[in-house]
């Protein structure tokens, strides 16, 4: 079970934190040049594979996660619209690839280095985890974005820091995330009151009821979707 959460874990590690946006939109450009980020990202995803699974002299591994990769990016610049639907649709092929590698190597009993890995490194409880922090990131931040993108107001940017909306998402989902791992989920309520004190509070001033409906929409699944990994982690670990 830890050899599939170890392949999870490299592919959230390679699509949502080691590759850029710059790298992201390399791969949706219009000239040749975005094959070969597709091929870097490839391989970045083969890479990370490789390393976590740690099964050195197994090389089905990182061949067939960079070669699903290469197609499925293919597919997606050339025949797929930039949408949440595509996201999802994208992720869970990923995913499945994973799924079926692993059990298909799972039969092979025996095949992997377990001298290599410390007994936390084994722990399901500690990828588990892991993986929940990290989807809590990037991964969430990606697909809200496609989520609210058809209520985004044509101002918005303007008026605030860049990437700030960004970064107060993973404070907060991380927030939301530790509070129940330990426990403490009545923090949340607190922490929804003081965003709503500093968000809403300007916005309700200005009367701009498009924007705040806005801000209203993203905070709510932004907070959801932190809860559902939460509370999924403990069912899972408990």
């Amino acid at each position: 079970m830890t050899v599939l959460l170890r392949l999870l874990f490299a592919h959230v590690i390679s699509d949502f934190v080691i590759q850029s946006d710059n790298m992201c939109n390399g791969k949706q450009g219009k000239t040749k040049k975005k094959y070969v980020y597709q091929l870097l990202h490839s391989f970045i995803h083969a890479l990370m594979a490789y390393i976590f699974v740690a099964d050195w002299s197994n090389w089905i591994i990182p061949l067939t996660i960079f070669i699903s990769h290469i197609l499925m990016d293919y597919i997606k610049v050339e025949y797929m619209k930039k949408n949440a639907a595509s996201f999802i649709i994208d992720q869970l092929i990923h995913i499945a690839v994973i799924v079926i590698l692993w059990l298909s190597i799972f039969n092979q009993d025996g095949t992997f280095n377990q001298e290599f890995f410390k007994t936390e490194w084994n722990s399901l409880n500690m990828w588990v985890v892991a993986i929940a922090y990290l989807l809590t990131l990037k991964p969430t931040s990606v697909f809200l974005s496609l989520f609210i993108k058809k209520w985004t107001p044509p101002t918005i940017a303007d008026r605030s820091l860049p990437n700030a909306g960004k970064w107060i998402g993973y404070f907060e989902r991380i927030l939301i995330l530790t509070f129940i791992l330990t426990g403490n989920a009545e923090g949340i309520g607190f922490l929804l009151a003081a965003k709503s004190i500093f968000r809403f509070g300007e916005l309700s001033k200005a009367q701009e009821i498009k924007t705040t409906e806005y801000v209203l929409i993203g905070t709510l699944a932004s907070f959801t979707i932190a809860i559902l990994i939460g509370f999924t982690v403990l069912q899972i670990i408990k």
